[in-house]
């Protein structure tokens, strides 16, 4: 399959996606309404929706990060892009990216489909990411603190765990080298950490 047809395989299984997301946004959002972003150029400052709050008109931007490499999988953590290869250079991933004016992430998990060409169910986090960047800053993980494993990651694979989180409990480092043109250098971290530290919650 060629890389135009996977773009487009790839866009029309988001369309699909977003008609599930939409319906759960009309449903679980109570105090706000929300709005999808088309322009582009907000989209690449990671903005893919707002939300409005019905009330006091208060904006948040929202980036919308779905799993549909893993349909009908329930895994329990989400990977956060810590940096990338682009035509041979090291490139910063969207988690510590200051040009980003996302104010939550919308994480999309345990995407089923039970239907043909039809997302039936998914779970949808929300992620406060100032709340989750001084998270991470307290535990010592900075841009700065993981660009030596970005330059180290040309010779790693895998699983790298860090002293600053518990593994199996919180989350660790994950460099695809082996398997992904773009080598991501992943930060992967559990649902329920994040969670359970405040700065998650779940809307469906």
């Amino acid at each position: 399959m060629s890389t135009q047809s996977n773009f487009k395989s790839d866009l029309e299984r988001e369309q699909r996606l977003y008609i599930l997301l939409d319906r759960y946004y009309k449903h679980y959002l109570k105090h706000y309404t929300f709005e999808r972003v088309s322009d582009l150029r907000r989209q690449l400052k990671g903005i893919d929706l707002i939300f409005t709050h019905k009330t006091n008109g208060k904006q948040f931007f929202i980036d919308e990060k779905a799993q549909l490499d893993y349909v009908n999988e329930n895994l329990p953590t989400f990977a956060f892009e810590l940096s990338y290869e682009k035509k041979g250079s090291l490139k910063k991933g969207w988690l510590f990216d200051a040009s980003k004016k996302t104010d939550f992430y919308a994480l999309i998990t345990s995407i089923y489909t039970d239907a043909p060409n039809t997302f039936t169910s998914c779970k949808i986090t929300l992620v406060n990411r100032q709340k989750l960047i001084a998270l991470l800053k307290r535990r010592s993980i900075t841009a700065a603190s993981i660009k030596k494993y970005a330059l180290l990651r040309q010779k790693l694979h895998g699983k790298i765990k860090l002293d600053m989180l518990h593994h199996r409990s919180e989350g660790y480092l994950f460099s695809s080298t082996k398997n992904k043109a773009e080598k991501p250098l992943n930060l992967i971290l559990k649902l329920d950490f994040l969670e359970e530290s405040g700065v998650a919650k779940r809307l469906a």
